[in-house]
């Protein structure tokens, strides 16, 4: 069957560039012909995709999309598809994955009343309707109970169009004999010492992540313990702003910056605790990878993830509102318990749920049950062709 996927852009490094690039090799591994539409991308493109860049240009990213979508829209029409699944919210889409949250919710408690006059808001609220809204008849993945809460409060008649999809962690990220020497390895290689205790933030874009609320945590440390503590942050984004909060804090000589990579295994056995006090996240892939490597992990409610570190008793979870003495005060308890804390263990055992591996397989599931739905057939034939 022909499939057409729509993402804006693509890099190896993001949480839905990653879900993306599992369903794509999915879909071309049971024999589906696919077309992506992007406008930039970056990394090696899977063996079988037709990859069309759109060739368009703007100064501003509302007008980028707006002008992506009406060439997807006369593309489609000379490419015929059966199904149209998009990983940004814009209309044209049969499907969507939601790798982002509520844009309406966010407006709301994020945002102060003027921002509803704003060009940025009529743009990103017409096409997050043009998804959920009444008239729509778009099928939405979701990644956590979190965002279904948030989308049907702000859409009341689109819930039954919401399929809640399970995670879809890589099978390198479960540990095996082999972590003990890596541990050791890595921790050479970065000179840490024995007692050293080394603090990991994982993710691209350093302000959604709550860099900020992580350096001031960091800074709030008792002395000592922040005298034999490290604080590494590997992510793709501009970090200059974030050394410069690091020197006005006073510890930019315990603080690191690593860009992106993709060995990111060796920092989770190398590491002691994972912090990832993000602001807003629809899922959080790395709280469950941490979880599985037996790292513990402090985050917060607003991460859609954040309900598996409490199921698995992985780690400890900053309640909303946010207060950061709160957080301040978790990471130093969680440090000083580390070794007598069950968390390590706990995150272990969660790790042999075989769900927490099964995006790529269920998402596909459901491209071809929709294809299906949307095709009907003879009722003498099998199946729908699929």
């Amino acid at each position: 069957m022909k499939l057409s996927f729509l993402i804006y852009s693509y890099f190896p490094f993001g949480g839905q560039q990653r879900d993306f690039y599992r369903i794509v090799s999915e879909c071309l591994q049971r024999g589906h012909e696919i077309d992506v539409y992007t406008i930039q991308w970056q990394g090696d493109i899977p063996d079988g995709v037709n990859l069309i860049k759109v060739p368009v240009r703007a100064f501003t990213k509302i007008k980028l999309y707006q002008r992506f979508t009406e060439w997807v829209a006369i593309a489609l029409k000379k490419r015929p598809t059966q199904l149209t699944i998009g990983f940004n919210k814009m209309p044209l889409l049969d499907l969507y994955f939601a790798a982002d949250p509520c844009f309406a919710d966010k407006a709301e408690n994020q945002r102060g009343f003027y921002y509803q006059y704003t060009n940025r808001y009529k743009h990103f609220k017409r096409y997050e309707e043009a998804v959920f809204g009444d008239v729509s008849q778009t099928e939405v993945m979701i990644l956590s109970p979190q965002q279904r809460t948030a989308f049907s409060n702000h859409y009341a008649n689109c819930n039954e169009r919401l399929h809640l999809v399970p995670p879809g962690i890589d099978c390198d990220r479960i540990p095996n004999s082999e972590n003990g020497a890596m541990r050791k390895e890595f921790r050479e290689e970065f000179d840490l010492a024995e007692n050293e205790l080394l603090i990991l933030q994982v993710g691209s874009g350093f302000k959604v992540k709550g860099v900020d609320r992580s350096l001031r945590a960091f800074a709030s440390l008792p002395d000592y313990m922040r005298n034999i503590s490290r604080f590494l942050l590997v992510g793709q984004d501009k970090p200059d702003r974030y050394r410069k909060l690091a020197r006005q804090l006073k510890v930019s000589d315990r603080f690191s910056i690593l860009p992106g990579r993709e060995d990111i295994p060796r920092f989770l056995a190398g590491a002691d605790l994972l912090l990832h006090p993000a602001y807003m996240e629809s899922a959080g892939y790395v709280l469950l990878e941490a979880t599985i490597a037996g790292l513990p992990v402090l985050t917060t409610a607003t991460c859609g993830y954040s309900f598996h570190i409490e199921e698995a008793g992985s780690g400890e979870v900053c309640d909303e509102p946010f207060d950061q003495e709160n957080l301040n005060q978790k990471l130093s308890s969680m440090l000083q318990s580390l070794n007598s804390a069950e968390w390590s263990e706990n995150g272990r055992k969660y790790g042999e749920n075989e769900r927490l591996f099964a995006l790529a397989e269920e998402a596909t599931d459901l491209i071809e049950e929709l294809i299906c739905a949307r095709s009907p057939v003879e009722p003498s034939s099998k199946g729908c062709g699929v």
